[in-house]
């Protein structure tokens, strides 16, 4: 697990709620949180969709599959998730913060997917067409 944050959990309960949230934005692509829960779901995210970027790795399938909670999560994961990141290095979460819950006065944040940008060269391309 990334960084030493426990979150006021045990490991078991903190193992099982980072797994249901990493499920959760690779399925709708955001995700709203508090800020500290934000910055490890990051983390396990990023992990995920690397191993995501070979999609013919059946090894890499299972590795996923054994963390997500959703075999049509992990589906979704290696055929449009991966696919898109491809050509990225690193970054593939955005945390934003949202500022303080009303009731406990939490910092909240939202966690989505990074955007992918068209190509240039395909933009300049279809310039050329014109």
């Amino acid at each position: 697990m990334p960084g030493t944050r426990k979150l006021g959990r045990t490991t078991a309960q903190r193992k099982s709620m980072l797994r249901g949230l990493v499920t959760y934005l690779l399925e709708n692509e955001e995700l709203e949180t508090t800020y500290t829960r934000a910055k490890e779901v990051s983390a396990l995210a990023d992990k995920m969709i690397t191993l995501a970027k070979t999609p013919d790795d059946l090894s890499s399938y299972r590795q996923a599959l054994s963390f997500i909670t959703k075999k049509d999560v992990a589906r979704k994961l290696f055929k449009v998730i991966g696919p898109r990141y491809a050509d990225r290095t690193g970054g593939y979460t955005q945390v934003y913060k949202l500022g303080p819950r009303r009731g406990d006065g939490a910092e909240m944040a939202k966690i989505r997917l990074t955007p992918v940008e068209a190509a240039p060269a395909a933009a300049e391309a279809s310039e050329k067409n014109d």
